[in-house]
């Protein structure tokens, strides 16, 4: 044991090291790499005021070994005890040679039991400290994709700044980066808070559960944690010299906690019916639409040869009967393609109160809504359900009976987020936040619908344990813009295909837009990870998409890219979004794209050093859309609205 006494009191488990300062009430945080030296301390709400661990008289440190899922380490708890104030133990889980911590704090109650809607277990003082220079920025992370909500990296130029479950503040020339962010996702929503301080250039920085406003969708407050003994999510805290290894460090981290949903066959590509057809979809159009990928896109190095060839029904499916569900899957078995389908399992769409739910008939849609104040939520012209309420079990069993006797394998699962708002009370009296409840329709899903493949369309980034893949923005179709919207989430939400098996750039669509357009608006699904088309591909479809997808979907040398792997940025700092995106592949050949947003032509170096390359050595540079090598020493001309793909090897 180690009391609190000033700089006396360490614990030094590896590179991290941390001390109780007295005089200032606070943790100091130091480790000699990366120059790290901040400030920290613990804080939550109790009865309406915020209580901080500055409150308490005195504190006290310990450290034991510690081994679990993330290896060996060492656990440090610092003890904090107050009058009138429930102790307080916030612990750091360390290990050998990381270059982060992770982190939370208990408080327990003195009497029977305690409660709080807000923990917050990192409060940084100067969270800029680390970063040194200029150029510097922080992400801005949505909390799901809906309403073409938008990434962003902000100059440090704001006043104040909130993230969603995670962030990075990072250095744009060094490539720094804090990274911080929660990788608990059971019960708490969490933000991280960015506020310039008042007394000096720096910002302070305050990572919390209990997160809830009109980006989370919703209108109550958060959920109280109630106990004897209470605990906040666990936060990674880290210091990185490249913050996009530390964001992708974040997300194996998020895995490592919940591990994504297996996945052993090769990456989704194909089609969706979403993307042109829409509610125009039937049977006969279904059929003529796989014939069309067994035809022409499947013989023509579409799919790797080794990949799912998905051929998938969105909204309007229901004008099917079972038998022609029945006979579709056949039809895409037998043309060597999985049938895919859709559904919304948090959702009523009538907004009809008093109607009765087809696959549990003793219920009303009434009896089942979360009500915020007492009225229904309504988010995208839908009502939300309680996925606690016994109907959405039976919902379930039905739905995926369906599926299972027709021999789907594959569904596209959308609006998610309904099931995630925080209501006045839940069917189940145990449930006390939209997350938590949540959590609870989730294990249901999987419960049901777990030999199938998962593909989470418009829903939270997290918890992301139920899925194989998720949608990484909103609905995108065919131009420059769709390209740049999609992208947009891959700048600065690469890494989220550590925390799901793939990351989904949505329906890639041909038709009515330029080749220019078309070339970048496949290379971003090639980049972002499943390869989905969405032309009207059926007979009576329009002849351009069928003629631009047999030219653009079958280039053997850009498919050969759609790994399923996520390209990074290669820098942080775009206005919008990024323009170019790079991956390494095993055998150390670099992949990099670069787009062309605008009206009007450019041309650009090829930044070897910011990719990690050697520029006194010799490379052959490959574009992969024109099948021809250029000179790496010469400009790059990107015509607008179009894109250079490139493979770089070593000569």
């Amino acid at each position: 044991m180690i009391l609190g006494y000033g700089a006396a009191n360490a614990a030094n488990p590896g590179a991290w090291k941390i001390v109780y300062d007295k005089t200032g009430k606070n943790l100091r945080l130091t480790r000699a790499a990366g120059n790290v030296d901040m400030r920290l301390y613990a804080s939550y709400k109790l009865n309406g005021r915020l209580v901080t661990s500055k409150d308490y008289t005195a504190c006290t440190i310990t450290s034991k070994p510690l081994n679990d899922a993330f290896g060996k380490g060492t656990l440090l708890q610092a003890t904090y005890r107050g009058s009138n104030l429930p102790v307080l133990v916030q612990s750091f889980y360390q290990y050998p040679g990381k270059d982060y911590l992770l982190t939370d704090f208990t408080l327990e109650a003195a009497g029977s039991n305690i409660a709080s809607n807000y923990m917050a277990p990192v409060n940084i003082t100067d969270m800029t400290q680390p970063l040194g220079g200029d150029n510097l920025r922080a992400l801005f992370v949505p909390f799901d994709n809906d309403k073409w909500i938008r990434f962003k990296s902000h100059p440090l130029d704001f006043s104040s700044l909130t993230s969603y479950e995670t962030t990075a503040v990072f250095n744009g020339n060094s490539r720094k980066g804090l990274v911080v962010g929660s990788v608990e996702h059971d019960f708490w929503k969490s933000a991280v808070v960015m506020e310039r301080n008042t007394n000096s250039k720096g910002y302070s920085l305050t990572c919390y559960g209990g997160a809830a406003d009109s980006t989370t969708r919703d209108l109550l407050p958060h959920g109280a944690k109630e106990g004897h003994i209470i605990r906040s999510p666990k936060v990674l805290l880290g210091v990185f010299n490249d913050w996009r290894t530390g964001m992708e460090t974040y997300g194996v981290a998020n895995a490592t906690v919940a591990p994504r949903r297996p996945w052993t066959k090769g990456v989704p590509m194909g089609w969706n019916s979403w993307g042109v057809l829409q509610f125009k979809i039937n049977y006969q159009k279904a059929l003529e639409v796989s014939d069309f990928f067994k035809a022409n896109l499947q013989p023509n190095h579409f799919g790797n040869g080794k990949d799912e060839i998905v051929i998938g029904l969105d909204s309007g499916w229901d004008s099917f009967t079972e038998d022609q569900l029945k006979d579709f899957v056949k039809h895409c078995e037998a043309n060597g393609q999985v049938a895919g389908i859709y559904w919304t399992p948090f959702t009523d769409w009538g907004k009809n109160p008093e109607g009765s739910l087809r696959e549990a008939p003793g219920f009303k849609f009434k009896e089942l809504y979360l009500y915020a104040n007492g009225k229904p939520q309504d988010i995208d012209g839908a009502y939300a359900i309680d996925p606690t309420h016994p109907a959405i079990e039976a919902r379930m069993k039905k739905v995926s009976e369906l599926f299972r006797r027709c021999g789907f394998k594959y569904v596209k699962m959308d609006f998610m987020a309904h099931g995630a708002v925080n209501a006045d009370k839940w069917y189940n009296p145990e449930i006390r936040s939209g997350i938590q409840a949540y959590n609870y329709g989730m294990q249901l899903l999987d419960k049901y619908f777990g030999d199938m493949y998962i593909n989470l369309s418009i829903a939270p980034i997290f918890p992301a344990s139920y899925a194989q893949s998720r949608r990484i923005a909103c609905d995108a179709w065919n131009k420059i813009k769709d390209t740049e919207y999609t992208l947009n989430a891959v700048s600065y939400g690469w890494w989220l295909d550590n925390v799901y098996q793939f990351n989904d750039a949505d329906h890639v669509v041909l038709q009515q837009a330029t080749e220019g357009e078309n070339r970048a608006r496949v290379t971003s699904a090639v980049i972002t990870g499943l390869f989905i088309a969405g032309d009207d591909f059926s007979n009576g479809g329009s002849e351009e998409g069928k003629s631009k997808a047999k030219e653009f979907l079958t280039n053997a040398e850009v498919n050969a890219a759609a790994t399923g792997r996520s390209f990074r940025p290669v820098e942080g700092t775009g206005e919008k979004s990024e323009d170019q995106f790079t991956l390494t592949d095993a055998q150390g050949n670099t992949w990099y794209a670069v787009f062309n947003y605008t009206d009007a032509d450019k041309d650009i170096q090829l930044p070897l050093q910011r990719l990690g390359l050697d520029a006194r050595k010799q490379y052959t540079v490959r574009d992969l859309w024109s099948h021809r090598e250029i000179n790496a020493a010469q400009a790059i001309h990107i015509p607008s609205k179009d894109v250079r793909f490139l493979k770089i090897s070593s000569k």
